[in-house]
């Protein structure tokens, strides 16, 4: 790490005095291991590095920004990614709330996001895990005919980021996970599940966790039918709930809220969503796979309520956003690495939790469809107007119970009524990898489409 702020360093030293310098380096190692019938069919270990370059020229007609990475640390790649940022600031368009961070007085949390646990276990041992796993998943249950993608994966990343404005920051984080698709077949034709397990280092993982929970969302899908087309209430199991709040998440960019691209925008303050829905956006909460001492400028992360007791509340803005807004940073630019620019994104969502199980759920809503998968997020959601129109699939709940499986189910409504239809939010908080953690989400009188 200390090799990579000299670097960083050195880099910003050699700002002109007409300009700000902001430089993000990176530097990781990712193995990924994947094994079909007992036998190695991928296996990769890569190490990465790379800089980022950002060059900010201000003038009477607004300030501009160029940017510029190469994926080397080598002398001529980080002189050439430094030229060409300065280079494409003269030719970028000026905008007037175009600035970089600046230290805010906020300290990071100090979070511990890195496990030696990585480094430390042997390939052999990463190996023997992705096997046991496959073996573990056909021994499940006679039905299951074939194991795709047994895997183990994991990572290291370390970050810098240094820039002319006084920002400093340091990113550590690791990574491990294992994951299975498994088919299971009957007379009827073949259904899959997918079981995951995810920690930062590989003694966080549970292979028997994601070995059952294939085999269980394989097996229990087979003979599924299509139901008769009715409104109903839809309960969301964690892993589809941490997918409809992601999206959700979407619409709370302050970036997409000053641009008019989110159907929150001008409702600050309105009930948006049931009494009983508290979502937070919190990197600082260690135990959320998307945690971070810092955001994506270099910037203290923090917890900022954005919906309390179903009252829209504030929205995350990184720095330009923020200045767009009118209103102060909250820490929340995101960005995809070293060839990304900082923007306004939610990082670590999560409800807070309610105090029913699932079953208990499942009793209070008597009658209704349980939904395990969503296909079609991407073409079938707009954030913008809040179009919800999804395929699923599932169980039906009958008298309290889980009953048959379906599919080639539809579910339609729009993302603001489904918000505030919300019946429970489940006490099953489940951290999972992503911008979202999950839980059981029962959300009332959807229109489920099916034959």
């Amino acid at each position: 790490m200390s090799e990579l702020r000299d670097l960083a360093r050195r880099v910003v030293e050699r700002a002109e005095a007409d300009e700000h310098v902001e430089v993000y380096l990176s530097r990781g190692t990712d193995t990924d291991v994947e094994v079909y019938e007992g036998e190695i069919e991928k296996l990769t270990t890569a190490t990465s590095s790379g800089i980022g370059v950002r060059v900010l020229l201000e003038g009477d007609a607004g300030a501009r920004v160029g940017t510029a990475w190469a994926g080397s640390l080598e002398e001529a790649a980080v002189d050439e990614a430094l030229a060409q940022a300065r280079d494409n600031a003269r030719f970028a368009t000026p905008d007037d709330f175009v600035t970089f961070a600046r230290p805010d007085g906020v300290g990071p949390a100090g979070l511990q996001l890195l496990s030696e646990g990585v480094r430390g276990t042997a390939l052999a041992r990463k190996i023997d895990l992705a096997r046991e796993l496959e073996r573990v998943v056909r021994a499940g249950d006679a039905r299951i005919r074939q194991v795709e993608r047994a895997a183990y994966s994991d990572f290291v990343v370390e970050a810098v980021l240094l820039s002319t404005t006084g920002v400093e920051a340091r990113y550590a984080r690791s990574g491990a996970y294992l994951s299975v698709e498994a088919i299971a077949s009957d007379p009827a034709g073949d259904q899959t599940g997918w079981g995951l397990s995810a920690g930062r280092s590989p003694e966080e993982l549970d292979l028997m966790v994601a070995a059952r929970d294939a085999v269980e969302r394989a097996t229990r899908h087979l003979g599924a039918t299509r139901p008769a087309s009715r409104r109903m209430s839809v309960v969301l199991d964690p892993r589809t709930a941490a997918s409809f709040l992601g999206i959700v998440g979407r619409a709370l960019s302050g970036e997409a809220v000053v641009r008019g691209r989110s159907f929150f925008a001008g409702r600050r303050g309105e009930a948006v969503a049931s009494s009983g829905v508290t979502l937070v956006d919190d990197p600082t909460d260690a135990r959320h796979f998307s945690a971070s001492n810092f955001d994506g400028e270099g910037l203290a992360c923090r917890r900022n309520t954005l919906i309390e007791d179903g009252v829209l509340r504030d929205f995350v803005y990184d720095t330009v956003s923020a200045r767009r807004a009118g209103v102060a940073g909250t820490g929340g630019a995101v960005r995809a690495g070293i060839a990304g620019s900082p923007s306004a994104g939610v990082r670590a969502l999560r409800l807070r939790p309610g105090s029913l199980t699932p079953e208990q759920i499942w009793r209070e809503v008597g009658e209704g469809l349980l939904v395990d998968s969503l296909t079609g997020v991407h073409s079938g959601v707009n954030p913008v107007s809040g179009d919800f129109s999804v395929g699923v699939t599932g169980l039906m709940i009958r008298d309290g119970e889980l009953a048959e499986a379906v599919r080639e189910v539809t579910v339609a409504s729009t993302l603001q009524r489904m918000l505030l239809d919300i019946s429970h939010v489940g006490a099953d908080l489940t951290w999972l990898p992503g911008v979202a953690a999950g839980q059981s989400l029962a959300i009332a009188d959807l229109a489920v489409s099916g034959a």
